[in-house]
């Protein structure tokens, strides 16, 4: 029961409105105009990076995209450029190029990537025939086979396919080379590289999705290489090679002497270069350089060996231009010189227990008279012949475009003390110049060394009146003929080159030590030859005595007429000179000048 006014009544709860209308409009806002702008905001972010993502698709990675989307609808495969033909001075070619292919397919380690591998004619044309597996594809390429074969190898090389070590070589990536490619590897395959190289073409094809060429969208042609025409005659060459003792070892060189082309450069044992470029079993190549004959060797211009006799030509020239002696000095042949214990004889003397009585340089030359040379060398002296000797060229290459020549040893008495050092040597004066060390270099022995190219420079040097060019394999680059203008004038005296080249004109006629070619006639017709033959003692001596010797002759054809009347003589100036060796054979009188008899017989005869 409610008995009257409660205190409580007159007190009423007011909440400020203030609260009450937050409320109110705070549920309002977040259903309403707050959601919107929360969302708007999501999308408006969403957008900003949908439209950054296409601008980095389409303009920052656009290229790399588009490469990668053609990529699936495009393949660039390389035309391959054929090398340039080597051919010899004639125009004959030496090698040919050999059509066949190279199968670009994935690589099975990673078949993200294409590997490449060489494959014959024949079985590209059936894989192309059975139709290209998907991800395959065929590049036709060229492979060199040589066609003159062994005659020349040494000298026109061969080629070879680079290994992945060398194409990541500054050299070889710098010149844009591929997996695949080959390159020269030695002889003029290598030094004209850079000419016989062609610039490889390009072909852009489209493919279809499994990988198959639908067609061909264009084409950027291949360049070949250039031609290159050495200055060999392919058919003087396969003489040397045919009348080449069988089984022996040695050199031929045959030149031009006015401009010192190589003509011919053969030496025995050869090797076939096709053996490199069409490809060898693992046994074939390890009996190429297990062979003791070392076929691979370029003795022509590698080799080194005491020249004999054949430096008699050059002592003669040295002693004459400089007044040591002069075409009137005579010498007495005694047989033999002794000094002290040593005893320095003629070989006319031990063979035939003969002399030749008083000698001139034109005598001396002809019957290659050791005691002449003796005193001519002695009357000379080691210093001026060495220089006169290495002037010319002896001791250093001659500077042929083929890798692998030796310099040779022109010994001199500084040579001899470093060379001859020990405390024992010392002890004996071993290291010290003597007399007989100047007769032993004076008639080619002794520590002397020289190789086959440089004894038939020495022969162009008399031949041509006192010139000298450099030796060339070089004839000629596309249709362009090169001249050889490498030459130095020695300012011989022309009397000193009448007496030698008379000498040795004597030393190929009646009485002279060239035998084979006295009396040379071709189609009936008389080549008179200036000839130097050489046997060249090395080694130990024998219990006879005796020492192996090395077999050499040089000569030059035809001969300056000078005498009236020779209608039936082959005369002017020289147009060959030819140097033989023949290792460890005998005399070069009876070995080596057969082999230069055939060669001027097919010079002359054409």
């Amino acid at each position: 029961m409610k008995l009257g006014k409660a205190f409580s009544d007159s007190i009423s709860v007011s909440v400020p409105s203030m609260f009450r209308k937050s409320r109110d409009i705070g549920s309002t806002w977040w259903l309403g105009t707050g959601r919107i702008l929360v969302f708007s905001t999501i999308l408006c972010a969403a957008f900003f990076v949908l439209v950054f993502r296409l601008f980095d698709l389409s303009l920052v990675r656009g290229h790399e995209f588009r490469v990668l989307a053609d990529d699936n609808r495009t393949r660039e495969l390389v035309r391959h450029a054929p090398r340039g033909i080597l051919r010899d001075r004639t125009g004959k070619p030496l090698v040919e190029n050999i059509s066949e292919y190279r199968l670009i397919e994935p690589c099975e380690v990673n078949p993200t990537q294409s590997c490449t591998e060489r494959i014959s004619k024949s079985r590209g044309e059936a894989l192309l025939q059975g139709g290209l597996s998907a991800g395959k594809f065929l590049e036709i390429d060229y492979v060199r086979q040589y066609l003159a074969d062994e005659s020349v190898a040494h000298v026109i090389g061969y080629t070879g396919e680079l290994s992945e070590k060398e194409l990541n070589d500054a050299y070889y990536s710098l010149r844009k080379y591929k997996i695949g490619d080959r390159v020269g590897r030695f002889g003029a395959e290598a030094v004209y590289e850079e000419k016989l190289r062609g610039r490889d073409g390009k072909e852009l094809v489209e493919i279809d999705a499994s990988g198959r060429i639908i067609r061909t969208l264009g084409q950027d042609k291949e360049l070949p290489g250039q031609d290159v025409t050495l200055s060999l005659d392919l058919s003087l060459s396969k003489v040397a090679r045919d009348a080449f003792p069988s089984g022996k070892r040695g050199a031929v060189v045959v030149s031009k002497p006015s401009t010192s082309e190589i003509l011919a450069m053969y030496s025995s044992p050869s090797f076939s270069p096709n053996l490199f470029s069409l490809g060898m079993s693992q046994s074939q190549y390890n009996d190429l350089v297990a062979n003791p004959g070392m076929p691979l060797f370029n003795r022509a211009i590698g080799g080194v060996y005491p020249p004999g006799s054949t430096f008699k030509i050059l002592v003669a020239l040295a002693a004459l231009e400089t007044r040591a002696i002069t075409p009137e000095t005579r010498f007495e042949d005694t047989g033999v010189i002794k000094i002290g214990p040593f005893s320095f004889p003629n070989w006319y003397f031990l063979q035939y227990g003969k002399t030749d009585g008083m000698v001139d340089v034109v005598r001396a030359i002809a019957h290659s008279n050791d005691i002449f040379f003796y005193k001519a060398g002695e009357a000379l002296g080691i210093t001026k012949l060495v220089s006169y000797a290495k002037n010319i060229g002896l001791g250093r290459p001659l500077g042929i475009e083929l890798g692998g020549e030796a310099s040779g040893l022109m010994p001199d008495p500084a040579w001899k003390k470093n060379q001859f050092s020990t405390a024992l040597d010392l002890e004996q004066r071993n290291d010290e110049w003597y007399t007989g060390d100047t007769y032993h270099v004076a008639i080619g022995q002794g520590y002397l060394l020289t190789t086959p190219l440089q004894v038939n420079a020495w022969t162009n040097l008399i031949a041509n009146k006192g010139t000298l060019c450099r030796p060339t394999i070089l004839h000629g680059i596309g249709g362009d003929i090169r001249e050889n203008k490498e030459c130095r004038s020695f300012d011989v005296q022309k009397e000193t080159i009448r007496f030698i080249t008379e000498g040795m004109r004597q030393a190929c006629s009646e009485g002279g030590t060239g035998y084979p070619l006295f009396h040379f006639r071709v189609n009936s017709k008389i080549v008179p030859i200036a000839c130097k033959t050489g046997t060249a003692e090395f080694g130990t001596v024998n219990a006879s005595g005796k020492s192996e010797t090395h077999a050499w002759f040089t000569a030059f054809a035809p001969l300056r007429s000078t005498q009236p009347g020779t209608e039936n003589t082959i005369t002017g100036e020289p147009e060959i000179s030819v140097t033989v060796l023949v290792e460890g054979a005998g005399e070069g009188s009876d070995i080596a000048a057969p082999v230069a008899k055939k060669i001027f017989e097919a010079w002359f005869s054409r």
